[in-house]
């Protein structure tokens, strides 16, 4: 599978897990990031996590 197969495969459920992760930035407050960096540790595979990690900066990043 191409690279760029896989990313308009995975493009969805990565905007989706960044909404999910997103989301708990509020009830989490300032241990919010250490949760989001071993939530993204978690995800596999590595390619998949930085989809995820791009939405994340993509969402939280003034237009």
């Amino acid at each position: 599978m191409s690279r760029a197969d896989f990313h308009q495969q995975q493009a969805e459920q990565a905007t989706r897990e960044a909404q999910r992760l997103l989301a708990q930035q509020a009830t989490l407050g300032p241990r919010w990031l250490g949760w989001v960096a071993s939530e993204l540790y978690q995800l596999s595979p590595p390619e998949y996590a930085a989809m995820v990690r791009r939405e994340l900066q993509r969402l939280t990043s003034p237009d």
